[in-house]
């Protein structure tokens, strides 16, 4: 994102009040409306506490005459529960409403999240700590639960109250009123002084969250490398730096946040003292009381002041913590609006792959699956369409890439795999392998060169079509939580149980998944843990090979599996190649002598191409890399 983009965006709070009302536009203002309800009927009974201190005190001078004064005081005492009762329904429904509305909001902001993620390049993961990603579905996510359903709601009830005593405050008297708004410039001050220190650190606290977790997720994934290489120390020095960052960030936070409500506790206290003194200095020497309610300076307007000074004074104070919650909520919501500002994939393809049938010796396009596939091309300049079979014909011209601007990582790469194909890919670690083979399917876009697909320039496919028509192995197997047929079924959600079964049978995976407890019906959890690492490569090749994709893309497929395994997988992939275009990459160069061509890389460069009679006749450093005259490493 540039930096004018940045500029354009609006604030943290403006842009979330924002999404609040439009992720749910009708129900948020009833709420509103409700809790504005509730403030000023919290409010009201101050001016009644002021007409029955004034009944009693007009019956005091008049030598208590309770016939009189029962009816009145009755009738007082009535409308005041009244407004208890109805102040106590409106806060329930409206709490009910903001539970339901609350809860919405987090829906819907977890779902943004997680679309918007899924359109982030792959270079946004490979840069961001997986347990950082997820602290913003937990942390920040219930920073701003805190936030929608507490503090926004009690700040507001707190401004509205304070708002509403206040009129009424300056309607008894205006000298008094001054006196509590004296007390409440103070009482802003500090909150604004010390609260402001208090936000800074919240906001460094939520961003240290992210990043303890995202420690503690990285070492809870190494466990097996830290007890092998006994690291425990190391990772405990590791995880302490974190953990020690945020208890730091977070006593900051708290040690302010805390010394204020003390502070205000007695602020409130000084101001209702000033209030009692003032108002008996005003009375004992006849000040004249200035106030729209034309009533003079008595006790019937004195002691509801003192009432009217508590709840105000309580008011203020309950807006400092709410601040503080507010504070953490746009804390993690900045993170979260840092996520999705975050550029997604970008695609201007518009080839797309469709089914196809063959119509008077020509291709057009068909409505349901035909067993043939081909690449939709609209023709911009003359508005044509043509349709170009699949067949998985994928060259690489003069293809230069860099992960970052200073660092080049591929020279001039020029390459051909035609349908049928099988390319090997060796070389030392960091020779450009895979790097090859994320060019393929876009995960990075090229800086320089070309690279077409069956004669269409690969930038013109739209990403997606390109990569339905891939299958890929990785070098890390990943698995889901799921049945094994789940798993299996994965590479085509369409696939028939049938194509799953013949799938895993011609990679060699039936064999072991009809001895395991309810076969192809066994639950996978955590990642494949109750298999083996062959056996979960073994799956990962039956998931690509159900694809049934033109080109294949096996990634150190066999890096995890025995000898024995790897010769049933060989077989079972040396039938999957027929017709199909097939890239590996292996460390083992047993796996790769009936290539077609082999590619050695070195320094992102290729110094040497043929088969495998030719490279060992040239006696090169692939040569010198089968013998074990050269560490591949």
């Amino acid at each position: 994102m540039n930096r004018e983009d940045t500029m354009k965006k609006p604030g943290t709070f403006p842009r979330l009040i924002k999404m609040l009302f439009r992720f749910n536009p009708t129900l948020l203002p009833i709420i509103i409306a409700l809790i504005l309800i509730s403030a000023v009927i919290g409010a009201l009974p101050s001016i009644f506490q002021q007409k029955v201190v004034a009944v009693l005190e007009q019956a005091w001078s008049h030598g208590w005459d309770w016939a009189a004064t029962r009816p009145q005081i009755l009738h007082y005492v009535l409308v005041l529960a009244g407004l208890y009762l109805c102040g106590l329904s409106i806060t329930t429904l409206s709490n009910q409403l903001g539970a339901i509305y609350t809860q919405r909001v987090l829906d819907q902001f977890r779902k943004t999240i997680f679309t918007h993620m899924e359109t982030l390049p792959i270079r946004y993961f490979d840069t961001h700590q997986r347990g950082d990603i997820m602290s913003h579905y937990t942390n920040d996510v219930d920073a701003m639960r805190q936030m929608v359903s507490q503090s926004f709601p009690q700040l507001l009830v707190s401004l509205i109250t304070v708002l509403t005593i206040l009129c009424i405050m300056m309607y008894y008297s205006v000298w008094l009123g001054l006196v509590i708004i004296g007390g409440a410039v103070v009482t802003i001050f500090l909150t604004r002084t010390i609260g402001g220190k208090s936000a800074h650190f919240f906001m460094a606290q939520q961003k240290f969250v992210g990043r303890t977790e995202g420690v503690i997720e990285e070492m809870i994934n190494g466990q097996k490398v830290i007890k092998v290489f006994n690291h425990e120390q190391e990772a405990q020095a590791e995880f302490d730096d974190a953990n020690n960052a945020l208890c730091e960030a977070a006593f900051q936070a708290n040690r302010y946040s805390n010394t204020l409500m003390p502070i205000l506790n007695n602020v409130n206290y000084l101001v209702y003292v000033l209030v009692a003194v003032a108002g008996g200095l005003f009375l004992e020497l006849g000040v004249p009381n200035l106030s729209i309610s034309g009533l003079p300076f008595s006790i019937a307007v004195i002691v509801p002041f003192l009432g009217m000074c508590r709840q105000f004074s309580g008011a203020i104070q309950q807006i400092s913590p709410q601040i503080n919650s507010v504070v953490m909520g746009l804390a993690g919501a900045k993170r979260v609006f840092a996520l999705l500002d975050e550029e997604p994939e970008q695609d201007e393809g518009y080839v797309d792959l469709v089914y196809a049938e063959e119509v008077d010796g020509e291709l057009q396009e068909a409505s349901e699956k035909t067993g043939l596939w081909a690449w939709k091309h609209f023709h911009k300049e003359n508005g044509t369409t043509t349709y170009v079979p699949l067949k998985g014909d994928v060259r690489f011209f003069d293809v230069d890439f860099a992960y970052n601007p200073d660092k080049v990582i591929l020279h001039n790469i020029t390459l051909y795999g035609k349908p049928g194909q099988k390319i090997a890919f060796v070389g030392a670690t960091g020779a450009g392998k895979t790097t090859i083979t994320n060019l393929i399917n876009r995960f990075y876009d090229i800086a320089d060169g070309k690279i077409r697909y069956d004669g269409i320039n690969i930038n013109k496919i739209r990403k997606p079509s390109l990569r339905r028509s891939l299958g890929m192995v990785l070098q890390d197997t990943v698995l889901f939580t799921g049945t094994v047929m789940d798993n299996i079924r994965y590479g085509r959600l369409d696939a028939t149980d049938e194509e799953c079964i013949q799938a895993a049978k011609l990679s060699g995976a039936d064999s072991f998944i009809t001895l395991l407890p309810q076969g192809y019906q066994t639950m996978l959890a955590g990642d494949g843990s109750n298999l083996s690492q062959g056996q979960c490569q073994l799956l990962a090749i039956a998931r690509a090979a159900v694809a049934d994709p033109p080109v294949m893309i096996l990634d150190e497929a066999t890096s995890s599996i025995d000898t024995r395994t790897e010769q049933i997988v060989s077989a079972g992939m040396d039938a999957l190649m027929q017709g199909r275009t097939v890239f590996v990459i292996a460390h083992r160069l047993s796996t790769v002598k009936n290539a077609n061509v082999i590619l050695v890389l070195d320094h992102g460069k290729i110094i040497e191409r043929g088969t495998h009679e030719e490279l060992l006749a040239a006696k090169g450093q692939y040569y010198q890399l089968y013998t074990g005259a050269f560490e591949l490493e």
